[in-house]
């Protein structure tokens, strides 16, 4: 599940960036739930929970079986 988790994240990376933030992976648990540090723009942004739950965990959820939740780490 990690790999896929990786290659999801690789292709939603370059919406982040355009706006100046970005994303780390930092764990995918067995029990579906992804872990990440947000960087940059998306580190300190007040819409940036709406983004990781909207967006970040929306796309992983459809694109991977299994991923139940994404969580920021900081």
């Amino acid at each position: 599940m990690k790999d896929k988790v990786k290659l999801i994240i690789d292709k939603i990376r370059p919406a982040l960036q355009a706006d100046g933030g970005d994303l780390e992976l930092i764990e995918v648990s067995d029990d579906g739930v992804v872990k990440v540090s947000l960087r940059g723009a998306c580190g300190s942004c007040p819409m940036s929970q709406m983004t990781l739950k909207m967006f970040v965990e929306k796309t992983l959820i459809q694109e991977v079986a299994g991923v139940k939740e994404v969580v920021n780490v900081i």
